[in-house]
């Protein structure tokens, strides 16, 4: 097929289209379209896993992710890949782990009733711009340590700012022009790098406050900046200044537009199946936590992920696949094989609740391999926490009929019109302490 078409069938045609050519040429088939030469799409999880399992020096991601550069910066983890990439994992992955993730529970709670104070009762709005609001406080509290304020306010501007562009409708023109001024060697976006060093400004002399501090005190904090700033390799180093502002930018991009959107799908998909919601609102752990995981499947918030193949030509199934290829598995088609999920575009978190539940290889929300997204256990948490609080605290009905269609910005798939709801009850909230902010963490620790 010529490269137009293939690129109009990628345009115009989704899941359709894919599943035509899954259909028709197999697990792992090659495209060409207009904006890359040769690429190949995975829709088999067998191959998911040969390519997962495949080692850093052989596949690079960290490649893959480079349109990215301009909001994390270059020495992000996203971007890094081989030892460097191996480095910066280990220094970051502590954060994400006991302690840390017990102080997290309380921060999503506080700014989840902050949020649903604000909305208005009785009349439609769009839910994912609130989602986003929320998930961005709550990085500001958890991860960066800013406490509310004029500081926090500030700095939630400047960041708002940063990433605006990669939640609008046209953002996919921006990933393309950040694209080809890669490939031509030109400088990045001048607005987005102005924007980008206003963030930079207020993270340094944060980075430089904070570093005067004494590491007694230091190690008091409960937040991931802090964590960063104290974190030593086996070699007694630490992140850098830059590093350090690179991978709290990285923590924002992946921790707060994408949970945002995970959470706007999790409610447009619960307030159209009455029955899930009732059962939902019983506040049970281990149900809301499937639920999440259902709707993460349902509606994924990525719809590909990729690796380079580097050095020499990597075995995939029956294929070798040459250096300078691009390897994609396909989030999005996984999902909707119905010889893995029965009914695939039905919405049902029981799937998750039985003895063997979707693995690694069949469910791809948080990448796989050693590129697994490392706030993944974070952000199932965020996501089950903010259910439980919303749906203890508020009545909300569907504003439309019909589930909203995704739309593809920048990097994720967004609810297109943003989930409009009608909130028509909201109590009183309760202390932060209650039964509801404190649910096991077994589940939110399991996959870390």
């Amino acid at each position: 097929m010529p490269r137009s078409l293939q690129t109009l069938g990628f345009m115009f045609g989704g899941p359709r289209f894919l599943e035509h050519c899954r259909r028709r040429y197999g697990g792992a088939v090659t495209f060409r379209t207009l904006f890359d030469d040769c690429f190949v799409l995975v829709f088999e999880p067998a191959l998911v896993k040969e390519l997962f399992q495949g080692s850093g020096t052989a596949l690079h991601a960290g490649e893959a992710n480079s349109l990215l550069a301009p909001i994390v910066g270059e020495r992000s983890v996203l971007l890094l890949d081989g030892t460097e990439h191996l480095r910066h994992r280990r220094l970051m992955l502590p954060a994400f782990h006991g302690r840390q993730m017990q102080s997290l529970e309380s921060v999503v709670v506080r700014a989840t009733d902050a949020e649903i104070d604000s909305w208005p009762l009785g009349e439609s709005f769009a839910l994912l711009p609130r989602m986003q609001s929320l998930t961005l406080h709550v990085i500001l509290q958890a991860v960066f340590g800013y406490a509310p304020g004029a500081a926090e306010a500030e700095l939630a501007s400047r960041l708002r700012a940063l990433v605006e562009p990669l939640a609008q409708p046209r953002s996919v023109q921006m990933i393309f022009r950040i694209l080809r001024n890669r490939i031509s060697g030109r400088q990045p976006l001048s607005q987005l790098a102005a924007r980008r060093a206003r963030v930079d400004e207020l993270l340094r002399a944060e980075i430089g406050r904070r570093r005067a501090l004494p590491e007694g005190e230091l190690a008091e904090r409960d937040d991931v900046f802090s964590a960063l700033l104290l974190a030593r390799d086996e070699d007694g180093r630490r992140l850098s200044d830059a590093e350090i502002s690179d991978e709290l930018l990285t923590l924002l991009l992946a921790g707060h537009e994408t949970t945002a959107t995970g959470l706007a799908w999790a409610f447009d998909l619960l307030l159209h199946n009455p029955a899930t919601l009732a059962r939902a609102a019983s506040l049970d752990d281990t149900y809301l936590d499937a639920v999440a995981r259902e709707a993460l499947r349902v509606r994924p918030v990525i719809p590909v992920i990729g690796r380079i193949v580097k050095q020499a030509p990597f075995a995939l199934g029956e294929w070798m696949i040459p250096p300078g290829t691009e390897i994609n598995p396909s989030i999005r088609m996984i999902h909707r094989r119905a010889d893995l999920y029965p009914e695939p575009l039905a919405f049902r978190p029981e799937r998750f609740l039985g003895e063997q539940p979707p693995d690694t290889y069949t469910w791809l929300p948080f990448g796989g391999g050693t590129r697994r997204c490392l706030g993944a256990s974070f952000a199932t948490m965020e996501m089950r926490l903010v259910l439980a609080r919303v749906l203890e605290r508020t009545e909300l009905r569907a504003a439309n009929p019909e589930l909203e269609s995704p739309q593809l910005r920048a990097i994720t798939l967004a609810p297109r019109a943003g989930v409009q709801v009608v909130l028509t009850r909201r109590a009183i909230g309760s202390d932060a302490c209650s039964s509801t902010t404190a649910p096991s963490l077994a589940t939110a620790t399991r996959s870390a």
